[in-house]
C-alpha cells in the first residue's frame, strides 16, 4: 500500500508539473492575487457580502487556474517533443489527457477550497462544500470546451484567443440570461424575488444538467479528434 501511494504521489506531482509547464507556483500566486483584487474592489464598491457574491468571487479564480492547462496542453507536449511518445501509448487519449483533465480540475478544487476558507473566515459565513459543488460546474464546462477547441486548433495561442472570446460572449449574456437555464454563469445563490422557489430550483437543475451534458460532449469530441494521429504529429 505504501509503495502504491508513493507511486500515485509521484504520478500526480509529475503530471501537475507537466500540466502547468513547471509554472504551478505562478498560477497559484496569480489565483490568490486575482481573488484578493476582486475582494478589494468589492469592499470599496459594496461591502454587503452574501453567498451570491462569494460564488462570483470563486468562479473566476477557478477559471484562471484551468485556462492555461486546457488551452496549451497539446502545444506544450508538442514543444517538449512528447507528443509522438504519447501517441505511441495504447489508448493514450484515455490514459494521458483525460487523467490530466481530472488532475487539473482536482488542483483547481483544492486551491478553491483554500480561497473559500479565506472568504468564509474573513467575509461571510457559508457552507463550503455546497458552494464548491456549485462553483465547479461552469469551471468544468469551460475546461472541457477549451480542451475540445485545443484538439481542433492545435495551437495554444489560437486556442487561448478563441476561449477568451467565447468566455467573453458568455459573460456578456450572463446578465440578460441571469435567471435562464442556458446561462453558463448562472448563480444559484442569486434567487429572484418574483419567482417561486420550485421554479428556481428547476432552472438550477436544468442548468447544471445542461453543463454536465455539454462538458461530456466536449470531452468525447475532443477525445474523438485525438484519434487522428496524423493531424497532430
Amino acid at each position: 500500500m505504501k509503495s502504491y501511494l508513493l507511486l500515485l504521489y509521484r504520478l500526480i506531482t509529475y503530471n501537475v508539473k507537466v500540466i502547468f509547464a513547471n509554472k504551478f507556483v505562478y498560477f497559484v500566486v496569480a489565483a490568490f492575487l486575482f481573488f484578493g483584487l476582486i475582494i478589494t474592489i468589492a469592499i470599496f464598491d459594496d461591502p454587503d457580502f452574501n453567498e451570491a457574491v462569494i460564488f462570483g468571487f470563486l468562479v473566476f479564480p477557478g477559471l484562471l487556474l484551468v485556462f492555461y492547462p486546457m488551452a496549451y496542453g497539446i502545444q506544450n507536449d508538442d514543444d517538449s517533443k512528447m507528443l509522438e511518445t504519447i501517441f505511441g501509448i495504447p489508448n493514450y487519449r484515455y490514459k494521458i489527457w483525460l487523467v490530466r483533465f481530472v488532475l487539473t480540475i482536482g488542483v483547481a478544487l483544492v486551491i478553491l477550497f483554500v480561497l473559500a476558507n479565506i472568504a468564509n473566515l474573513t467575509l461571510y459565513r457559508f457552507d463550503l462544500l455546497p458552494m464548491l459543488g456549485q462553483v465547479i460546474f461552469p469551471i468544468i464546462f469551460l475546461s472541457a470546451l477549451a480542451f475540445m477547441l485545443s484538439t481542433l486548433i492545435k495551437n495554444g495561442n489560437g486556442t487561448a484567443i478563441v476561449v477568451i472570446i467565447i468566455s467573453f460572449i458568455f459573460f456578456i449574456f450572463a446578465e440578460p440570461l441571469r435567471y435562464n437555464a442556458y446561462n453558463v454563469f448562472l448563480n444559484p445563490y442569486s434567487e429572484p424575488r418574483d419567482m417561486s422557489n420550485f421554479i428556481w430550483q428547476t432552472i438550477i437543475f436544468k442548468n447544471r444538467l445542461y453543463l454536465i451534458v455539454g462538458s461530456a460532449l466536449c470531452l468525447l469530441y475532443g477525445v474523438f479528434n485525438l484519434q487522428f494521429r496524423e493531424k497532430f504529429v
